[in-house]
């Protein structure tokens, strides 16, 4: 078996495997209930999604006949996502999503699949949160899903993880957690048509109580907090929720 020669930590998983991302991580996700979820609240359109990847979510909700726009921090891909079916019908930016560099307004902004915490400190998540926030529409909201820091931080989310996919490719995963700063990095061993690589992807975390403060110096309040993408009860025991947040000034 020979090694991918581009696995250093340094190097952008997004860059590298952007080809293979859906296929290797993609096959576990709940997109069918993501993107009922994010429909049902959508409106009218059109909505954005922050960190779109390759369209696991951003084309099915295209081809419900929303205007779907994006904005995407790697070029590899976003020139996937473009050469998928129905890739033209998304309208791609491609920059830094902390920022939200596009117009709007937008009646509905979402991120999936944990991205909100690829933002790497907590004044990056605030200028996104307050980026977000200015190009609301009126009614529109702001969703994303995340972790509880109970469930990164419990010994079994550490040491190795034999983990799913879609193409047959073994991917083991190891997460490091460090508790003092709120960060866990995620690092992905694929064996895949004879290859090794190495996928390295790090996470700054953050409670429902410090999300919801962000929010509100961001002029946001929280509509809505689910326990997965389902729709199902936030209660104990989830180990994830899916939070709906508008404006603090809607009538």
């Amino acid at each position: 078996m020979s090694v991918d020669a581009a696995t250093q930590p340094s190097a952008s998983y997004a860059t590298r495997f952007a080809e293979r991302y859906d296929a290797w991580f993609g096959h576990s996700a709940p997109t069918e209930d993501t993107v009922a979820l994010l429909a049902g609240l959508a409106g009218p359109g059109p909505v954005l999604e922050l960190g779109p990847g390759t369209g696991r979510v951003a084309l099915p909700l295209a081809a419900r006949g929303l205007e779907v726009h994006g904005v995407e921090g790697s070029r590899e891909m976003a020139a996937e996502l473009r050469r998928r079916p129905g890739g033209d019908r998304i309208r791609l930016t491609v920059g830094d999503f902390t920022e939200v560099p596009v117009d709007g307004p937008y009646t509905l902004i979402y991120l999936a699949g944990g991205t909100f915490f690829e933002i790497p400190s907590q004044e990056a998540q605030l200028r996104c949160f307050q980026a977000a926030a200015r190009r609301l529409a009126p009614g529109g909201v702001i969703v994303f899903d995340a972790l509880l820091p109970e469930t990164v931080c419990a010994p079994q989310s550490a040491g190795g993880r034999v983990l799913p996919t879609a193409d047959g490719s073994l991917v083991v995963r190891h997460r490091q957690i460090d508790r003092a700063a709120q960060r866990y990095e995620s690092h992905y061993l694929v064996t895949s048509d004879g290859r090794l690589s190495h996928v390295h992807v790090r996470f700054r975390y953050a409670g429902w109580g410090e999300l919801d403060l962000m929010a509100r110096l961001a002029g946001l309040r929280l509509r809505r907090r689910y326990g997965g993408w389902a729709g199902e009860p936030f209660r104990d025991g989830c180990a994830y929720h899916v939070s709906v947040y508008e404006r603090a000034d809607r009538a």
